[in-house]
């Protein structure tokens, strides 16, 4: 049968160097413009986590058309006819530069944004994505007819791809966005897609001259051809998993690392680092030898990662149970993704094989945004995906023996054991101590089993949940649901009276950070705790303005338990905004919390995000304006921006106070504030308050109050309620705006407080 026969091969480093640069580029800008556009976008839809999700959704489904248009391309046209189809491609995608949303765009206010968004992305940047997205499997699969000695397995390129994806990751946070406005940030992603555009064109140079330089000749190698055509549709089902469990693996670990352990800024950064490494290391020549050590290294290190990750966390600070996770997951993914490299097809399924994975990524993402959130109460997909990933460890075979029924048989007796302990123990914590060193040995046990994936993951998956089963019952958790915000739980606890008594209280938490407390005796369900007692800084407020405030039109953004509608008054006119609904279903039930019920039954409450919802308020509405949105350790940037406090003092009368609660234990927000407020020529007072005495559920906490004339906060400054001093200066970096921002700038140095 008739093939192109082709000249000796060429061993010229420089195309080496120009398609990986091509791939670099690409994959670079995929990874600047995806945090870049999702910017542009926060202040028109207020910053909620919708934008940042629905921007995910839209980006993997690029990916896997662009993936998929790469795949049509190069099997169904001739090297020349490709060459053309991509540079009209190209050349329409033009028409998007400059990057810009399109005029006079607004988003619906009595609709779900979601469509206008998708919408919006697709017209802004759509067909430059596109072209992007397109650039990892095209420019290998010509690479793989340029005639190169090495364009037999040009895989190893993908490597140079994901290599430009780590560093454009690192980059934007600490790098781009410290330095750089958004606005030539936008400019510059352009001036980056142009060079793309050429080096694609000189990979098509490559291509084509390599084309000119073949010559037909026969060769009757039918046999090895079928064998290259041979891709069975369990082949291709594997790939599937391989690179699924790993993808939602990520998204898993990231949430359950932001809500479980610590919601420290910029956190996902190290998941998605340690993710994107993963493909660097499994594509290079070393993967044959590496992929063998980390299959055998993986079961050493999972027994720690199961005794004191899940079993007994209590032990650990939470860096070590952080670096716990992240070497589990490192292995596991090295693990998944080595296999992956190991099981990738000749050079004729190369584009099949990646809109696979693009195809698994999509799916990873949408399961984890779109099906977790609604179907789990807690951050369940993370533990899922651990053990899916234990069962794609290399030597898993579907033969049902007797020992693989062994295998599945012991952790479901398990499990029905950890029930029935539940079921008859009274007082679990009599036993927990117990529980905990049962579990501990039984891992220990699970290493027997390593050789046997589905065995061994299924035993680490029954230890796993019954350990979570038995701290959910420890902590005594008596509400708890999960919504598109994260997870909110009510706990009851039990503290010391001032009369050395026990007494219960109910707490709120918003994955490890308490949102508020309400002790439960009638004589004291009004007095307001945590970050909004009566000692600290808004009790001093409220007492401060007490013969003054009878008519107060007040509005609080951010409402937690709802404690600080117990300072309300009977003649004031209060209004509550806050994002989450179950967070307003949870603050009015009585069950749970009972500040509103009691204290202001007739406030208004307004569900959506804070600028969007103020800015439909009338101007000069309110005498004090109470920004709560600050007491978790993630932080709504763009409504700390220049802009955003000309909203606030917009809708403030002249004599306003604007109040923001600035605790947080690894971000000076007080530097945001003080420059900005110094921008725009207004006082401000800073209070860092701590107990002088040891008070029930009286804590530390951090509070800002603005005004524009200083007379109207100088009552504060004067009185001896509480060390009000004026906020400092700074002049080490630049205004927030919602063009800038930059979290790295006001990082705690000491986390300590």
């Amino acid at each position: 049968m008739n093939h192109l026969s082709k000249a000796p091969a060429v061993r010229s480093f420089s195309i080496i160097f120009l398609f990986a640069a091509t791939l670099f580029t690409s994959a670079s800008l995929m990874f600047v413009l995806q945090p870049l556009f999702g910017k542009i976008l926060l202040p028109l839809l207020g910053g909620s986590p919708a934008v940042w999700n629905t921007c995910m959704v839209f980006y993997q489904s690029i990916l896997f058309l662009g993936y998929l248009y790469a795949h049509y391309l190069s099997t169904r046209f001739s090297q020349i006819r490709q060459i053309q189809i991509h540079t009209a491609l190209i050349l329409i995608s033009f028409l998007a530069l400059p990057l810009a949303l399109p005029e006079n765009t607004a988003p619906p206010t009595d609709a779900n944004p979601t469509f206008w968004l998708l919408w919006t992305l697709l017209l802004a940047i759509g067909l430059p994505f596109f072209v992007v997205s397109t650039t990892a499997p095209l420019i290998q699969k010509w690479f793989a007819h340029v005639g190169h000695h090495t364009s037999h397995d040009p895989y190893y390129l993908y490597a140079a791809s994901n290599t430009g994806s780590l560093i454009a990751l690192l980059s934007y946070p600490f790098l781009l966005e410290p330095n750089i406005g958004l606005a030539n940030q936008k400019n510059d992603w352009g001036i980056g897609y142009l060079l793309l555009c050429f080096l694609i064109a000189g990979c098509a140079f490559v291509l084509w001259k390599n084309h000119q330089n073949t010559v037909p000749t026969a060769i009757n190698d039918s046999e090895s051809l079928i064998q290259k055509n041979h891709l069975s549709l369990a082949t291709q089902l594997h790939w599937l998993v391989l690179a699924l469990v790993p993808s939602s693996l990520l998204l898993g670990l990231t949430n359950f690392i932001s809500t479980d352990i610590a919601s420290v800024p910029l956190l996902w950064i190290i998941p998605l680092t340690v993710y994107l490494l993963s493909f660097v290391i499994v594509f290079s020549k070393w993967n044959d030898k590496i992929h063998l050590f980390m299959v055998k290294l993986q079961p050493i290190f999972l027994m720690p990662f199961i005794a004191y990750a899940f079993i007994n966390p209590a032990d650990l600070p939470y860096w070590a149970y952080l670096i716990l996770h992240l070497i589990a997951f490192f292995f596991a993914v090295m693990v998944c993704h080595g296999e992956l490299a190991n099981k990738r097809p000749h050079t004729q399924h190369l584009t099949k094989f990646y809109l696979i994975m693009s195809f698994a990524g999509m799916l990873g993402g949408m399961f984890n945004t779109f099906v977790a959130p609604f179907v789990f109460n807690a951050v369940y997909e993370y533990p899922i995906m651990i053990v899916a990933a234990l069962m794609l460890r290399p030597g898993l075979k579907y033969t049902f023996n007797t020992g693989l029924i062994l295998q599945i048989i012991t952790p479901i007796l398990l499990i029905i054991a950890g029930v029935s302990l539940y079921a008859t123990v009274d007082d679990l914590l009599q036993y927990f101590d117990a529980a905990v060193i049962c579990l501990i040995f039984i891992t220990l046990l699970t290493y027997l089993l390593r050789s046997r994936p589905l065995g061994f993951a299924f035993m680490s998956g029954a230890i796993i949940f019954i350990a979570l089963s038995l701290h959910s019952l420890s902590s005594h958790t008596i509400f708890q649901q999960r919504t598109f915000f994260g997870v909110l739980a009510v706990r009851d606890a039990v503290l010391t009276d001032e009369n050395g008594k026990p007494e219960s209280y109910h707490e709120l938490f918003h994955g490890t950070t308490k949102h508020g407390a309400q002790r439960l005796a009638e004589n004291k369900s009004q007095i307001p705790l945590t970050y909004y007692s009566r000692p600290g800084p808004m009790g001093q407020l409220f007492k401060e303005y007490d013969n003054v405030n009878n008519t107060w039109n007040i509005g609080v953004v951010g409402l937690g338990a709802g404690a600080l509608a117990c300072y309300a008054k009977e003649q004031q006119h209060w209004s509550l905004y806050e994002i989450d609904p179950l967070m307003v279903d949870i603050a009015s039930n009585p069950l749970y919390f009972s500040y509103l019920s009691q204290c202001a039954p007739k406030a208004t409450m307004r569900v959506g995000d804070a600028r969007l919802s103020l800015e439909k308020e009338p101007d000069q509405q309110f005498d004090l304006l109470i920004m709560d949105a600050f007491s978790s350790d993630s932080v709504p940037t763009h409504l700390l921006t220049k802009e955003a406090l000309e909203l606030y003092f917009k809708k403030l009368k002249p004599n306003g106070i604007l109040a923001f609660h600035m605790t947080n234990r690894h971000l000076s927000l007080k530097k945001v504030l003080s420059i900005n407020a110094e921008a725009l020529h207004l006082a401000a007072l800073i209070q860092e308050f701590k107990p002088q005495q040891e008070i029930p559920l009286v804590v530390a906490t951090d509070w800002v109050v603005m005004a524009k004339n200083a007379e109207t906060i100088k009552p504060l400054q004067l009185s001896q309620l509480g060390g009000w001093q004026k906020l400092p200066l700074y002049f080490d970096m630049k205004p927030w705006t919602d063009d800038f921002t930059n979290i790295v700038s006001i990082w705690k140095k000491d986390n300590s407080h």
